[in-house]
């Protein structure tokens, strides 16, 4: 019997109006959260991953830049760029705060297509 995790897969929504190198960030942030990435884990090439969903590099790069110097990615040159241990400086106030706002945001794009708030908590149960 095999505890492997699930596979970590990027999507993106072109259609919902959030810049494609965002969408990127942001899945990396919540794979790691949901703890389907973890310290350690390579990511795919800047080039591999643009072929994959079919965006410009440049994108790509954009969003691994910025995760690098949010200190989530380090990149080794010549091996690839991979989840970097996390170091949380906030307070417990400020973590609040993000988590709060993040959730204000989730309710609000959710419900503006139409979900509601129990659909979104039966999706984040689905996570864990």
């Amino acid at each position: 019997m095999s505890s492997r995790r699930p596979t970590f897969r990027f999507r993106l929504d072109l259609h919902s109006g959030v810049p494609v190198y965002r969408q990127i960030i942001d899945q990396v942030r919540g794979g790691i959260a949901s703890r389907l990435l973890s310290v350690g884990d390579q990511l795919p090439t800047v080039r591999q991953l643009a072929v994959d969903l079919s965006i410009n590099p440049n994108t790509v790069a954009r969003a691994y830049r910025e995760l690098e110097l949010g200190g989530v990615l380090e990149t080794h040159q010549g091996t690839g760029s991979f989840i970097s241990a996390q170091k949380i400086p906030q307070g417990h106030q400020e973590r609040s705060r993000q988590l709060a706002q993040i959730v204000a945001d989730s309710v609000a794009r959710a419900g503006a297509i139409g979900f509601t708030v129990e659909d979104l908590i039966k999706e984040l149960r689905a996570l864990v």
